[in-house]
């Protein structure tokens, strides 16, 4: 027997109280969880959510499985500021988890600072830990919702593995490779590293209505691909699908991160007015001013994420557009398991403390190698040592 809980307005209600919602029954059945509003000023995937859960509610169709709904910062949401002290969505490291939970990971005591955040994602954690117990061995979905601070169409971004290639197919919004390998401590990162499907769904920007649409539809998508609802008893099922591609009509539909404009405290950076995500640019074009002057674009290509708002770690990013068949190849050579042959390449050793990561000396990472191993699965971290390191993403049981 279904079962609906929609708390609203849940940004004023207590910490212990992040629920927005759950829809379904634990018996049987896939798990779509979804958190909302991990950046304070983006509210729109709350109110999203509360809207599916709300039309779930009412019209109560046949519903095979659950959905979960989470709010991420509260005391964020509730002042509308991206985080408090820090980015709920740069904290995510193995060694901050470690460090949450009192234990590091060498075996002794961690301490974790004492900030809003902290707290928040405490508690956000054993919130998500507790979901994923219940899920038992169903299958497990996870999206993540945003808006952007520019003007924007939706899309998608995952870490590239082929369970979460699979499901980010799945949305006709364009695709966005490799901003995982930029950001640190996303959590995103983390659950995939639990080892469950997972992506982050950007509806737009922070304030337009249309961005609670697009993500109110990408919620819908999702439930109808991994079976929970049929598509006949969704809204707009004649629809859905087109609606979400036309919002998304003008971009190309798969782009790999070149470059991220990473920020630090005290550099004044100021990006100039007008530009729109996804606009296209040239080496060299003035993009924004900090305190050290001018900041131009150091290649030409595709701008990505502009900062328009007062808090943020990067300025920018540039992605460049990537031919769909890059991706039919790499699961092909996944598939394959090449990447075991990759590993007697000149240069590349296996990690001496990580089986699932490889070094490379620094002669042999070169720009061609990088590629390569992108497409047998693994993704670049910071160097080590002076030495690059390359870590395969999940595979486990893929199809697609």
């Amino acid at each position: 027997m279904n079962q609906t809980a929609v708390r609203h307005d849940v940004w004023e209600r207590s910490a212990a109280e992040r629920l927005i919602g759950r829809h379904g029954s634990a018996a049987d059945g896939p798990l779509l969880v979804c958190v909302a509003g991990l950046h304070g000023n983006e509210p729109a995937g709350v109110e999203a959510l509360g809207r599916v859960l709300r039309r779930l509610d009412e019209a109560r169709p046949p519903f095979r499985g659950e959905l979960v709904a989470l709010a991420g910062n509260l005391p964020a949401l509730r002042r509308g500021l991206r985080f408090v002290d820090e980015d709920l969505n740069r904290v995510w490291t193995l060694d901050r988890i470690a460090a949450l939970k009192g234990v590091a990971r060498d075996g002794g005591r961690a301490a974790c600072p004492l900030t809003v955040e902290a707290r928040q994602q405490s508690r956000l954690m054993a919130a998500l830990e507790a979901v994923f117990r219940g899920a038992g061995s169903r299958e497990v979905y996870c999206m993540d919702l945003h808006t952007t601070s520019s003007e924007s169409v939706p899309f998608l971004t995952f870490s590239d593995s082929l369970r979460n290639r699979s499901f980010a197919r799945v949305f006709p919004v364009p695709l966005v490779l490799g901003v995982e390998e930029e950001l640190d401590g996303t959590l995103l990162d983390w659950i995939d590293h639990l080892g469950h499907v997972a992506v982050g769904i950007e509806g737009g920007e922070h304030r337009s209505p249309e961005s609670v649409v697009h993500l109110e539809r990408a919620v819908w998508l999702a439930l109808v691909s991994i079976g929970a609802v049929e598509m006949a008893d969704v809204p707009e099922p004649d629809g859905l699908r087109r609606r979400l591609r036309r919002a998304a009509a003008s971009v190309p539909s798969l782009f790999e991160v070149r470059y991220r404009h990473g920020l630090r405290e005290g550099d004044g950076f100021r990006m100039e007015p007008g530009f729109r995500n996804f606009q296209a640019v040239d080496e060299g074009q003035l993009l924004a001013h900090d305190r050290r002057g001018e900041v131009r674009a150091p290649e030409s290509g595709r701008l990505f994420l502009p900062l328009y708002q007062q808090k943020g770690e990067e300025g920018f990013f540039l992605v460049r557009e990537v031919v769909p068949f890059w991706l039919i190849l790499s699961a092909i050579l996944r598939r394959l398991r090449l990447d075991l042959l990759a590993r007697w390449l000149p240069g590349v050793r296996p990690h001496p403390e990580r089986p699932e990561s490889l070094t490379v000396h620094p002669r042999a990472a070169g720009p061609l190698l990088v590629k390569v191993f992108h497409l047998l699965g693994y993704r670049r971290e910071r160097p080590e040592d002076g030495r690059l390191v390359l870590t395969r993403r999940k595979d486990v049981a893929e199809s697609g």
